[in-house]
Order: C-alpha cells, then structure tokens, then sequence
C-alpha cells in the first residue's frame, strides 16, 4: 500500500473518533453511580480568573477542545495523503511526529480511559506509523519543484 492510502485511513478514523468523541463524552451510565459526582461538578461555582465557571465547565471545554484537535488531525491526514511523494520526503519529521504523537494518545487511553478509545488509537497509530515508515526518505533534487 501507498502513503497515501494509510493517510486517508487514518483521517476517517480520526474524523469518526471526533465525532464519536463529541457526541459521547458528557454521557455516562446510571450504573456507574456517579449522578452525584456530575450534579455537583454542574452546581459548585468558583471564579477563575474573572470568570464564573464549574468543573463540569472545565469537562465540557476539555472535551470539545480534543473533539476539535482530532477534526483538525483529520484533515492533517487527508491532507498529507493528497501530497506528492516528493513533498512527504520533504516533511518526514511532521510524519513521524504526528505518528508518534497518537502513540503517545494510544498510551494514555490505555491507562486512563476504556476499548473504544484504545481501538482508535491504536489502529489510527498503526495508520500513521505505517504512512511515515514507506514515506520516500529523499527524493532526488530535480523532482522538487521550487515556487517562483
């Protein structure tokens, strides 16, 4: 397989892992038995720096704020695997930074969160490591087009 093909893998499950984050983090399970917990982290307020806030703000800001980080992931993806080889052999270091990044995610979502996240970590790390590893490593001097 191309580059390309992992890149635009990676990028639908990053925009499903969105999207699915979005909707399901301020959801829980009475089960859990955490009504409690949640009602107080909504009803206790504090200022923070001139602002009238809650935990459950901080949750919810948090949250929204990685839903937004993994669209942009998304479209990071689809847009390296639209980029001509040459231009990947040019940017090896971003490759493997944003593969290794997702590592790093991969590992906090097996320490600290459920299968779900891990699943999408883990294939979306596989994807990106895949891409930045079969990336050219250079590419020879007359096939980079410089802009005039």
């Amino acid at each position: 397989m191309r580059a390309s093909m992992f890149y635009r893998i990676a990028a639908v499950l990053l925009l499903l892992f969105a999207v699915s984050h979005t909707l399901g983090f301020r959801q829980s399970d009475p089960t859990w038995g955490v009504d409690a917990l949640v009602s107080s982290m909504r009803s206790i307020h504090f200022d923070v720096l001139g602002a009238n806030r809650t935990y459950w703000d901080f949750f919810v800001g948090a949250g929204f704020s990685v839903g937004v980080l993994y669209l942009f992931a998304a479209i990071l993806a689809w847009q390296l695997g639209s980029l001509p080889a040459a231009t990947l052999a040019l940017m090896r270091g971003t490759a493997w930074a944003f593969a290794m990044s997702f590592a790093a995610i991969a590992i906090v979502s097996w320490r600290h969160l459920f299968i779900i996240p891990v699943a999408f970590s883990i294939a979306i790390t596989a994807c990106l490591t895949a891409a930045a590893w079969i990336s050219p490593k250079q590419v020879a001097p007359d096939s980079i087009a410089i802009a005039s």
